[in-house]
């Protein structure tokens, strides 16, 4: 897989909860910074008042071989109970697109977290830049590393809505 094929990682989980319950866990942007490693922060900015398409945020990021960084996400996404989704950095041509996905299923909801990454360049594209032999398998290791995110998130926002509004 070359970055510029825009790699992806999916992951699912049953929720037995309502898309409602669900919607109000995904679509608060401190959620997965409890259950990231790799988030440390997320805060609106520009007075946003929440979820809302063309609200941004402010991440803050850790990771052991890049260290600490910030991005800008901007909302792409915003269909309460269905879609939360954003672009990091420029919407036009992001570094990555995240969203999760929520669907009415028997007993509860089905979340899906889905990612992309580029179009535009980000720091796995700055990597590949000085190694660009190992493309395919820096790839797959950040891709590893989303997966595992992800699946955290995921089960983090299944126990969150699972357990009611009293988080």
């Amino acid at each position: 897989m070359r970055f510029a094929e825009g790699p992806t990682m999916e992951v699912e989980v049953h929720v037995a909860a309502s898309p409602e319950q669900v919607w109000t866990v995904v679509s608060d942007i401190g959620t997965p910074v409890r259950f990231s490693s790799e988030l440390q922060e997320a805060v609106w900015l520009d007075d946003a008042p929440g979820a809302a398409p063309g609200a941004r945020f402010r991440g803050r990021n850790l990771h052991p071989a890049r260290g600490e960084w910030e991005t800008t996400s901007t909302v792409v996404a915003c269909e309460p109970g269905r879609v939360f989704a954003w672009a990091v950095g420029d919407p036009d041509r992001p570094s990555a697109l995240w969203r999760f996905e929520l669907e009415a299923a028997p007993g509860g909801t089905r979340l899906r977290q889905w990612a992309q990454m580029g179009p535009g360049p980000s720091g796995v594209t700055m990597i590949i830049e000085k190694m660009p032999d190992k493309e395919e398998a820096i790839i797959e290791r950040r891709l590893g590393e989303w997966r595992q995110n992800m699946a955290a998130t995921v089960e983090g926002i299944k126990g969150l809505a699972e357990a009611g509004p009293a988080r």
